[in-house]
């Protein structure tokens, strides 16, 4: 059984080259920017005990490479989905469509002993 110590959510975006994992890719480099996780050091823990799985929404989930953003995350064991989401925006003047994601990232550990998750 694992217990979820983390989720944070983020955006990103795209503007000129309709690319869905770059705009994945900022999304979670958002979520990474506005998270920290001290248990780690506080408690000795390693970092591969984390899983960490994360969801991005685009409105093309077919067109995100998940592998190229697994290996963009820093710890744990990644697992990465693509779902349908987000949103892509055209500009009415030049037809341009800029895309936006979502990403929400999720940590769990097993659990431990010697402390536990207040409720």
């Amino acid at each position: 059984m694992n217990h979820r110590i983390i989720i944070e959510m983020g955006m990103g975006n795209d503007l000129h080259g309709q690319d869905y994992t770059k705009a994945a890719r900022r999304a979670i480099e958002d979520v990474i920017r506005h998270s920290t996780l001290p248990l780690f050091g506080a408690l000795a823990l390693e970092h591969h005990q984390m899983e960490v799985r994360v969801t991005v929404g685009v409105q093309a989930p077919e067109a995100v490479d998940c592998d190229a953003l697994i290996a963009g995350l820093p710890q744990g064991r990644a697992h990465v989905k693509a779902v349908h989401g987000g949103m892509n925006v055209t500009n009415p003047d030049t037809g341009e469509v800029s895309v936006v994601a979502t990403a929400a990232v999720e940590a769990f550990l097993p659990v431990q002993t010697g402390w536990r998750l207040a409720r």
